[in-house]
């Protein structure tokens, strides 16, 4: 499940709601994305220890060479992947606005489609 057009209003109703007290804080789901590049990075090696619904870290790469913005994958510290570049400009323009955006593992599955092994999925803080 993506969720394009939908993102931009979200994040734009996050912005303008005011944030609930530190325990109370709500997470929205605005967009599920394969994870770009498993092939190249820890994700196979890790493969056994990870669990759907992990937490997974969103790094900005502004300074990234091959794509402006790019979004680092990472998964208690090891590098994964990138959200894909067709879906990574929303979050990489609420990141840089100062959102509060984290990541968790959607989905794991066995396939020979490194595209189709992990599903990250991104949440906003309200």
């Amino acid at each position: 499940m993506r969720v394009r057009g939908g993102l931009r209003l979200i994040l734009a109703v996050a912005l303008l709601i005011s944030p609930p007290a530190p325990a109370q804080t709500v997470r929205v789901l605005v967009q599920s994305s394969p994870l770009a590049g498993f092939q190249y990075y820890g994700g196979k090696i890790l493969w056994d220890e990870m669990r759907e619904g992990d937490r997974l870290a969103l790094i900005r790469e502004p300074d990234n060479p091959h794509d402006a913005h790019a979004i680092r994958v990472e998964w208690r510290g090891e590098k994964l992947g990138y959200l894909p570049r067709a879906e990574n400009r929303d979050v990489a323009r609420a990141m840089d606005r100062g959102t509060p955006v984290s990541g968790r593992i959607g989905r794991l599955v066995q396939h020979p489609n490194p595209w189709k092994r992990l599903r990250v999925d991104v949440l906003v803080g309200l």
